[in-house]
């Protein structure tokens, strides 16, 4: 850590977590409303059943307040890409375990390049004290970078996010890993 880093800022999005440690039907029910169609949609798409949807989503709620009672997670960045996150990990890990592999190349790159890549992403999100160096870093990036990383952590397909930019599939897929390695070289330097 450098003595010149800024406090961290938490996020507004706490509400959610506290929402969770205290029981707040309205906060839990407006997550259910805001969250769980997008994971359903996500994980139906990629060979998981509406059970299983269920069955992560709940999971996942049960390991944020888990991290919230225990650890004191507290949020630096938004709710959304940090939960659709753990959510697509967590059934990335079920597939896995039920052997069985995505089947199609057109699946987006969460499964393909993007694993270890998504697991380094995930270790600092977790990481409170550098969660808030790693959205620092991420502001460095370009506006096109931004974008494309924001989309596909948002669980965008990729051919949508090529369409929507008016550039190519293999031109996305190109940029996004170039996109990603610029970043964690960033926050690899801060690790110094």
């Amino acid at each position: 850590m450098h003595a010149n880093q800024l406090p961290m800022t938490i996020h507004p999005d706490q509400r959610y977590l506290d929402g969770l440690l205290n029981n707040d039907t309205r906060l839990v029910q407006e997550i259910y409303e805001r969250f769980a169609g997008k994971i359903r949609h996500h994980i139906m798409q990629h060979q998981g059943s509406e059970d299983d949807a269920a069955d992560i989503f709940q999971e996942s709620i049960m390991d944020l307040y888990n991290q919230a009672k225990h650890k004191e997670l507290q949020l630096t960045c938004p709710f959304e890409p940090f939960f659709l996150l753990i959510c697509k990990r967590k059934w990335l890990n079920e597939l896995k375990k039920r052997g069985r592999q995505p089947v199609t190349k057109r699946l987006d790159d969460l499964y393909e390049v993007g694993e270890d890549v998504f697991a380094s992403a995930e270790q600092v999100i977790k990481e409170e004290a550098e969660a808030s160096m790693f959205l620092a870093q991420f502001e460095r990036l370009g506006e096109k970078c931004k974008e494309i990383l924001r989309q596909a952590l948002a669980g965008e397909a990729q051919e949508k996010i090529a369409a929507a930019m008016g550039v190519t599939y293999g031109y996305l897929r190109k940029k996004k890993s170039e996109c990603m390695a610029t970043l964690l070289s960033y926050v690899q330097a801060q690790k110094i």
